[in-house]
């Protein structure tokens, strides 16, 4: 759902634009030679190939959108790859940290809300209780809990 304004979610998303941020799609190694070779790719056939299709294309470039769904490290992209960018020998990870804004998060401010860690496959999201949502050590970039979340407190920066 991309700022459906006929949902209460997608009104509340409208009213605080998301600051941008481009991520690598996964088992990206290098950065010299990701920016290199993908933009000479005429096909992007990652794009194709993502299952979960939050492989997108800005500036010739792909990059991962977290806004409808996650990634499930199923290494298609990889496998699609023609100019060996993408390489399933790498570890299957994304160039991002999670963690939770706490001025926007409605658990801590009072409101039970687990949409976060309902969606968290890894159990990486740890309530102390039924608020206070913190994210472990065991989160593998995965932003699967970014979409669910109704007032866009996963916060992410680049880890590398």
């Amino acid at each position: 759902m991309k700022n459906n304004i006929s949902s209460r979610r997608g009104f509340f998303k409208t009213l605080v634009p998301k600051k941008e941020f481009i991520l690598r799609p996964p088992y990206a190694d290098e950065v010299s030679s990701f920016l290199k070779h993908c933009i000479t790719c005429l096909d992007k056939p990652c794009v194709n190939a993502c299952e979960e299709s939050i492989i997108q294309i800005k500036d010739d470039l792909p990059y991962i959108s977290f806004e409808n769904s996650g990634c499930t490290y199923c290494k298609e992209c990889a496998l699609s790859c023609q100019k060996d960018v993408l390489h399933v020998e790498t570890p299957h990870q994304i160039n991002a940290l999670f963690s939770i804004d706490t001025q926007k998060c409605l658990s801590w401010n009072g409101v039970v809300c687990f949409s976060c860690k309902d969606y968290c496959d890894e159990r990486a999201i740890e309530f102390f209780g039924m608020f206070k949502p913190l994210v472990k050590d065991a989160c593998i970039s995965c932003g699967f809990c970014v979409a669910p979340c109704p007032n866009d407190a996963i916060k992410i920066k680049e880890s590398f």
